[in-house]
Order: C-alpha cells, then sequence, then structure tokens
C-alpha cells in the first residue's frame, strides 16, 4: 500500500463500492415497498369485495370469491371464530384466528341470510312488519389493517399480505374478512434484483480498481521520469540538467516546470556562491600575502620595516573580513531590526564623523522634517557609508548627500561630480566582486563590495538601491526605504 496506485485504486475501490452497496439497497428498498404495496391494494380489493357482499345480505353460501387460489380468503366474528374460509384453505398463519374450519354454531349466531328466494320459515316475505324492506349492512371505511403470513392452499404453502376489513351484516353482526394477495411476484422480483446486484458489484468493482490502477500509472509516468532524472542530478551534482517536462497542461507539467525553475535557480545560486568564494579568496590573498612579506622583511631586516603598509593592509583586510560576514549574514536571511531609524540625523551622523574624505560633503537634509523607516541602524549606516565611499573614490571635487520624502518612504540620493556609470553597467556594478576599469585599483577601488552590501541590505528592509545620471555630470545613487506603515 506504498504505491500510490494501490492507494488511488483501493480508495475508488471503496467508494464505488460505498455508493453501490447503499443505491443497492436504496433500490431494493424502494421496490419491496412498492411491490408490497400492489399486493397490498390487490389484498384490499378483494377483502372489500367480500365485505360488501357481506353487509347486503349475500349468504356465505352465495359468496362469490373471485381467484381462491390467489387472493384466499378468511372471515371471523366478533369473538374471534372463523365463519368462514376460501375452498381448498388448508392453512393460515398471519390473521386474528389460524382456524380454517368454520364454525356451525358461529355460523348461525351471525345471523346468516338465506339465499335470496327462500322462503322464511315464519313465511316473511323479505319485508318488516311494517311492510318496509329490511336495512343494508356496511363496509367499514377505515383504512384496513395489514399483516404477513403465510398460507396453504391445495397443498402449496407461499407467503401473503393480508388486509383486514370490517363489514357489518344488516342483522347487525361485525365480521371481520381477511383477504391475502400473494407475494411471490414480490419475492421472485427482489431476488431477481439482488442476485444481479450481488453478481454484478464484484466484477464492477474490479473494473473501477483496474481502470483507476491503469489511469493512476499512466498519470504518474512522467513523475517516475521526474524522480529518476532528479536522482541523477542528485548522483551527478551536474546541477546544468533538467528533468522532462510533459506536453499536458495539468498538475505534473506544473511539477516539472516548477522544479526546473528551481534547478535553474538553485544552479545560479551555486554559481554564484562558487564564484563567490573564488573571488574572496583571490582579494584575501594578496593583503594576506604582502602583510607577510613586510612581516618577513621586518623578521630579517627590521630597519626596513614598513609599519604604515603594514598597518593599511591589516586594515584592508579586516575591512574585507568585515564585508564578507555581513554577506554571509544576509544570505542566510538575517533579518534587519524593528527599531525606528531616523534618516535625516543618520546622514548627518555619518557625515559629521567623516573628517578624513579628500572632498567635503554637503548633506541636504530639509529641516523639522520626519524621516523615519523602520530597520536596523547599524545596517543602514552601513549602505550610506558605502555609497559616501564610492562618491569619494569617483568624484572629481563635490559629493551631495540630500534626504527628502518619496511617496509612501523616503529617499537618500548620494551624487558626485566623477565619470558617471555607463548605462550598459548600471547593475552589474550591484554584482559582488565587480570593478569597472577605472576601479581596478585595489588600494582606490576596494574589492567591489561596497554596493553589493548596499543593495543587498536595501533589499532587506524592503526598499531599492539605483543608479542614474546626476545634475553635475557624474553617477547619483537613490536609496528608497518604505515608511512605517
Amino acid at each position: 500500500m506504498r504505491s500510490v496506485r494501490a492507494r488511488a485504486a483501493l480508495g475508488a475501490t471503496l467508494v464505488v463500492a460505498v455508493a453501490l452497496i447503499g443505491a443497492g439497497l436504496a433500490v431494493l428498498l424502494v421496490l419491496r415497498d412498492n411491490l408490497i404495496g400492489q399486493a397490498d391494494l390487490q389484498a384490499e380489493v378483494a377483502a372489500r369485495d367480500v365485505a360488501g357482499q357481506l353487509a347486503t345480505g349475500t349468504a356465505y353460501d352465495d359468496l362469490e370469491l373471485d381467484d381462491e387460489e390467489d387472493h384466499p380468503v378468511q372471515v371471523v366474528d366478533e369473538e374471534g371464530r372463523v365463519v368462514l374460509v376460501s375452498k381448498d384453505l388448508r392453512a393460515v398463519t398471519g390473521t386474528g384466528a389460524t382456524g380454517v374450519t368454520p364454525v356451525p354454531s358461529a355460523s348461525a349466531s351471525a345471523g346468516a341470510t338465506p339465499s335470496p328466494g327462500d322462503d322464511d320459515d315464519d313465511g316473511d316475505d323479505g319485508q318488516d312488519d311494517d311492510g318496509s324492506s329490511p336495512d343494508s349492512g356496511e363496509v367499514s371505511s377505515d383504512d384496513p389493517e395489514f399483516s404477513d403470513g403465510t398460507a396453504t392452499v391445495d397443498r402449496t404453502t407461499a407467503d401473503y399480505r393480508f388486509a383486514a376489513v370490517e363489514a357489518t351484516t344488516r342483522d347487525g353482526v361485525t365480521l371481520t374478512v381477511y383477504a391475502g394477495a400473494p407475494l411471490a411476484a414480490e419475492q421472485e422480483a427482489v431476488g431477481t434484483v439482488r442476485g444481479a446486484m450481488l453478481t454484478g458489484l464484484p466484477v464492477l468493482l474490479v473494473v473501477v480498481a483496474g481502470v483507476t490502477w491503469l489511469v493512476t500509472r499512466r498519470a504518474l509516468r512522467p513523475v517516475e521520469g521526474i524522480r529518476r532524472e532528479m536522482a541523477a542530478i542528485t548522483a551527478s551534482e551536474d546541477l546544468a540538467r533538467r528533468v522532462p517536462e510533459p506536453d499536458s497542461r495539468d498538475e505534473i507539467a506544473a511539477l516539472a516546470r516548477t522544479t526546473n525553475e528551481t534547478l535553474t535557480v538553485l544552479e545560479a545560486s551555486v554559481e554564484r556562491q562558487r564564484r563567490f568564494v573564488a573571488d574572496a579568496s583571490h582579494e584575501l590573498r594578496s593583503p594576506i600575502a604582502s602583510l607577510r612579506t613586510q612581516l618577513e622583511v621586518a623578521e630579517a631586516h627590521p630597519e626596513l620595516l614598513d609599519l604604515p603598509g603594514a598597518v593599511a593592509d591589516t586594515v584592508r583586510l579586516q575591512v574585507l573580513a568585515a564585508d564578507l560576514l555581513l554577506l554571509a549574514r544576509l544570505d542566510a536571511g538575517e533579518k534587519p531590526g524593528g527599531g525606528t531609524v531616523e534618516l535625516g540625523a543618520l546622514v548627518r551622523e555619518e557625515v559629521s564623523q567623516r573628517t578624513g574624505d579628500r572632498i567635503a560633503v554637503a548633506v541636504e537634509v530639509p529641516e523639522g522634517g520626519a524621516f523615519e523607516v523602520n530597520g536596523s541602524r547599524g545596517q543602514l549606516s552601513r549602505v550610506i557609508g558605502n555609497l559616501l565611499d564610492n562618491a569619494q573614490r569617483h568624484a572629481e571635487g563635490s559629493v551631495a548627500v540630500s534626504v527628502a520624502a518619496d511617496g509612501r518612504g523616503v529617499r537618500v540620493e548620494v551624487r558626485d561630480d566623477g565619470a558617471g556609470v555607463p548605462e550598459d553597467e548600471r547593475e552589474r556594478i550591484f554584482e559582488r566582486f565587480v570593478r569597472l576599469d577605472d576601479a581596478r585599483s585595489r588600494d582606490d577601488g576596494g574589492a567591489g563590495l561596497g554596493l553589493a552590501i548596499a543593495r543587498d541590505v536595501a533589499a532587506r528592509h524592503g526598499g531599492t538601491l539605483t543608479v542614474h545620471r546626476a545634475d553635475e555630470g557624474g553617477a547619483a545613487f537613490r536609496l528608497w526605504l518604505p515608511r512605517p506603515a
């Protein structure tokens, strides 16, 4: 049952089985009720026919009992004694009295009227003393009572449905007429339907299970291809491979496309990580080698020690290590703090601490303005510092920083009057370890991580960092951050 095909086939079979069993039971119950209703109607019609004859004064011997084999009749008086049974009725159950032999005394006491045309012992001519005809009896208009039972007619026993109808003769005697209708047709029909269901249900369930198995196997065939290719990619570590995409437009095709998109992103990430490690190793090698050379020379010839150069290499190595650690934290998904930072005050503070810049920075922050954003004060300070460092590196004679409201956010812009950034390089400069041709010198151009760090931090804060052409002719870096909600 670990197979999806097996679980799908079993589930579909169980659902269909429950549905068919429920529907079959409902059909059998409805069919049985309808057939029993028809039997009830037949039994009632036969009982009322006999009761009507008794109510009109028809003598027992003159009663017309139609189709006595299909509709056996038993008549019982008020005391439960059998006064009349149909011909060839040998035994009966399910009625008020189980006897099949009429009681003569009961018949006499019931006031059975003689056949029409017979003279009474006292010479009456069918009229009362006042010369009027005697009143006729009546048949009960209430719904008859129905019961199940058996009857043996001419040595054949079968199940019947009996209807009980009361009739009052014109002599005031109340009789109960039991007339039966056979249930053989109902039993045969229900049995035939039940047998067909019991025969067809297993066959249908086998068909459902087989079709579900085949359809599921066909539907999951692309999944197996995807699994095999993913296993091969894992074994070979070749992220350039892609899983096969089926021609269908279903969920499996969407899964394959998403898997390939994930592999593409993963390949790019791994390639970027490899390039990052290679570039970091290259960048670290130079200051470490330079520092080691100076220390080895100083060990052999102390008088030749270049102490300022060693300090500069150490500082450069420290800055590079700090940049690499910050990038590692950003790549790991480090989120900025939830504090509030006033960008106007942060810009003034950052500029005031830059006492060693070769070009004085002009600050343009409106007085009384509220430029608050949510984020990490340390990381945002790092962004502004990196942008000012970049401007100082490329400016000819002026560097300016401004803060202003921009829609639902705050914009910080750093401008210089340098050569600017070519339009086709305005995205590449934000990649790690990228330096344009005029910034290839490691002494002046840095390691090429400042702008990459600045954009990553801006993105982590829900903002953007872009570069444009400044009015002074150089580059204008625009940092946009959203205001607190």
